[in-house]
């Protein structure tokens, strides 16, 4: 037997021992990074499909051949990117679905290494948060309580997916309906008939936002009771924590535009009318938000700046979350996030952070224009407002300029 033959077979016998390895400590410890047996799913419990057996003209890999092909990644040439076979040209969606699906046991061989000014910048947004909370020149409600402190309610932004040990803050209005939909598409929240979803824009908005799709924090008291704080802790030891954030003043912009320059029943009723009623001398604001657009009436972004500095706004109620502080939904001070994206450089770090999680062989984040609000607007949104209220509404928000590193706007405090 040649030397050349020999060498072959120790080396796809090593591999398969190696692949062995790999499986049984994915299976028991990978997908989880945690020590509970118990699954925590965000909703009802959809059993596993069983496989169906397929027709014997569709002959499956067989093990030996998988193993010549990940040999064959190392000894020839070539990018080691995973590849499939071509698609079979059919009209059936739920086939197609299928061959979009990657197992979860398999994964992406990068022979390039990560940047190193995405690693740089990931760095140096996390040792800025490290400061600022240690910074006593900086101060806001709640920054100094432990996490234990933190009332239950206030944890509902905290979504988990103990499949792949991931806990997301989300954000409004700072792409947090992609995200959830990544979240839903890891957690496998979508099984139907067997064909995992793997397209995050294919989820329907109504899902999205679906509370019963998401696991979080919030819901830790119901299943675990006077364990859950202890659970809390220990999955925010063990799991990747990550956050997206993106200029305060431009967030809120992109909030009134979405929830008051298009006809929203909803906010109409809880949050228009109040602003009509205080600030734009309508006594009586129309009953529907139908017949305020078809008269002109609704709100002027100047009005919503006046109802978030108005101290009676928050004694009726909570800042809403899609105008709350960040520091207010997320605890950077309590939570050491390991991942802080920005909206301003969302595609490079949705890059960075799904190859860091190790899921960029599942899915892929969503890259989309619409509804975008871009920064270079903002003295033409805040050329109605006074600069005593811009500059009031900046001490409002000055958490979360420095803690995420945003630059105060002197333009607009100064004029």
């Amino acid at each position: 037997m040649g030397t050349s033959r020999m060498f072959r077979i120790f080396v796809v016998l090593g591999s398969a021992f190696m692949i062995l390895l790999i499986i049984i400590y994915w299976d028991d410890v990978g997908a989880s990074h945690f020590y509970l047996h118990t699954p925590v799913s965000p909703g009802p419990k959809v059993p596993h499909p069983v496989p169906q057996k397929r027709p014997q003209t569709s002959r499956a890999p067989s093990f030996l051949s998988d193993i010549d092909a990940f040999v064959n990644q190392f000894l020839e040439p070539g990018t080691g990117e995973p590849t499939d076979a071509a698609p079979a040209d059919t009209s059936n969606q739920s086939e197609k679905a299928e061959e979009r699906y990657i197992p979860r046991r398999e994964w992406k061989i990068h022979l390039t290494p990560l940047a190193p000014e995405l690693r740089d910048r990931q760095d140096q947004r996390r040792r800025l948060l490290q400061e600022m909370c240690a910074n006593d020149s900086i101060l806001f409600h709640g920054k100094n309580r432990s996490f234990d402190d933190i009332p239950n309610k206030e944890l509902d932004h905290l979504i988990v997916d103990d499949r792949h040990g991931i806990i997301y803050c989300y954000v409004p209005k700072v792409a947090c309906s992609n995200w959830k939909r990544i979240m839903i598409i890891l957690s496998e929240s979508l099984l139907q008939e067997g064909v995992p979803q793997r397209d995050p824009l294919a989820i329907p908005r109504d899902l999205v936002h679906n509370s019963s799709m998401h696991f979080t924090f919030n819901k830790f008291w119901k299943r675990y009771g006077k364990f859950a704080r202890h659970l809390m802790k220990v999955k925010l030891k063990k799991y990747t924590k990550f956050l997206f954030v993106r200029d305060p003043f431009v967030r809120l912009i992109s909030a009134y535009r979405n929830k008051f320059e298009l006809p929203n029943e909803d906010f109409y009723r809880r949050f228009a009318q109040v602003m009509l009623r205080r600030y734009a001398n309508q006594p009586t604001p129309p009953a529907s938000v139908d017949e305020a657009f078809s008269l002109g009436i609704h709100p002027s972004f100047s009005h919503f700046i006046q109802y978030l500095l108005d101290p009676q706004t928050e004694k009726d109620m909570p800042f809403n979350e899609h105008w709350r502080q960040v520091y207010r939904l997320c605890h950077p001070c309590q939570i050491q996030y390991d991942f802080v994206g920005h909206l301003e450089t969302a595609e490079e770090d949705a890059e960075h952070l799904l190859r860091l999680l190790r899921v960029d062989n599942v899915v892929e984040f969503p890259t989309s224009s619409r509804n975008l609000t871009a920064s270079s607007w903002e003295s033409d949104w805040f050329s109605t407002v006074p600069v005593e209220a811009r500059r009031e509404l900046y001490k409002l928000y000055e958490p979360d300029f420095r803690l995420f590193g945003y630059e105060k706007p002197d333009s607009l405090l100064n004029e």
